[in-house]
């Protein structure tokens, strides 16, 4: 009576190695597949701006002196005049500003700048991504800092 064991089938070692070997290859692999930003980290980064600017207009009514913050779209950065608040903008996000070229008189050098009454000399940053667009808008009489959402998506 001899009994042939006929199984077929995997193994629990063979199941960990065939695991091990894909785990290995998504760990080597992962770092090379592109980054996209996506429609919410967009609109994270408008807000992040949008309190940059904020913190910066309560500085300036707190400390009732000018603060400017710097909006430099080559670099693809918004500095914080006075705090070391630093924002980047990703490569793959177009990066626009609409800044005035003069304020009270004095060339504004990329920035948008708050005085003391809570006033500005405005402008704008445009995030842009695809189909997405939020514009950071600085109101200049007011200094009030809004989000404008300018989606092309259809609904």
């Amino acid at each position: 009576m001899n009994r042939v064991n006929n199984q077929q089938g995997f193994t629990l070692l063979e199941m960990v190695c065939v695991i091990a070997l894909i785990a290995l290859m998504a760990a080597v692999l992962l770092p090379f597949l592109p980054q996209h930003t996506s429609r919410a980290r967009l609109q994270a980064y408008a807000l992040e701006a949008a309190g940059l600017l904020k913190a910066d207009r309560n500085a300036a009514i707190a400390r009732r002196a000018d603060v400017s913050t710097l909006v430099d779209p080559p670099s693809r950065a918004i500095r914080s005049g006075v705090s070391s608040q630093f924002l980047r903008i990703p490569d793959d996000v177009r990066f626009d500003a609409l800044l005035p070229q003069t304020c009270r008189h004095r060339a504004a050098l990329s920035a948008i700048s708050f005085f003391a009454d809570g006033m500005s000399c405005g402008g704008t940053i445009a995030l842009a991504r695809l189909d997405t667009t939020y514009e950071i808008r600085v109101n200049w009489l007011t200094g009030r800092i809004e989000i404008v959402n300018r989606s092309t998506r259809s609904n």
